[in-house]
């Protein structure tokens, strides 16, 4: 299991990250920075689509790609014009705790229901789009499956700096996976 790195102070930033907009990014959301002005946006952000997660940056500061449990493999097309058109050299992978995505299985039923109550899909219609789909998306543990994103990314990606995190919904604040 991957352990954390708490950022309570500026020397808390693993030295990879210091002086990059990744730790602007853990020294504005978890430090209270004062925000700088930006034009165009210092970094990508990745993180899941969960709605218990706020950023705490400014304005321009970041492209934010929302993804069931920070998958990327579906954004590519998304990652590759940020890097190549917007010029984007740092990417935050960021994961969270109590995820959706993990451990798919057991929600097969309320995702069914829902969709067939909700949206109103045939039962069986729904158990095939379930049983079809859920392993693409399935993340087993969390920090585990940030950190090989991460990895997958610096491969695809190898001139750009990709640093796991993990956002805590309990307390709203962001760790640094240790790798």
């Amino acid at each position: 299991m991957k352990s954390l790195t708490e950022v309570n102070t500026k020397e808390d930033i693993l030295p990879a990250y210091r002086k990059t907009p990744i730790g602007l990014l853990l020294e504005y959301h978890n430090l209270n920075r004062t925000f700088c002005k930006y034009e165009s946006p210092q970094m990508l952000i990745g993180m899941c689509m969960d709605h218990r997660k706020t950023l705490w940056i400014p304005e321009n500061f970041a492209y934010i790609i929302r993804s069931g449990g920070a998958n990327l493999f579906y954004h590519e097309f998304q990652v590759s014009y940020a890097i190549a058109v917007g010029g984007i050299k740092h990417i935050a992978l960021m994961g969270h705790n109590h995820c959706g995505m993990v451990n798919l299985e057991t929600r097969k039923e309320d995702f069914v229901e829902g969709l067939v109550n909700n949206a109103g899909w045939k039962k069986d219609t729904a158990q095939t789009h379930f049983e079809n789909l859920s392993p693409f998306f399935e993340i087993g543990d969390e920090k585990e499956f940030v950190s090989c994103e991460a990895k997958r990314l610096r491969q695809r990606y190898p001139n750009i700096l990709v640093a796991p995190l993990y956002y805590n919904v309990d307390t709203g604040k962001i760790s640094q996976i240790n790798e």
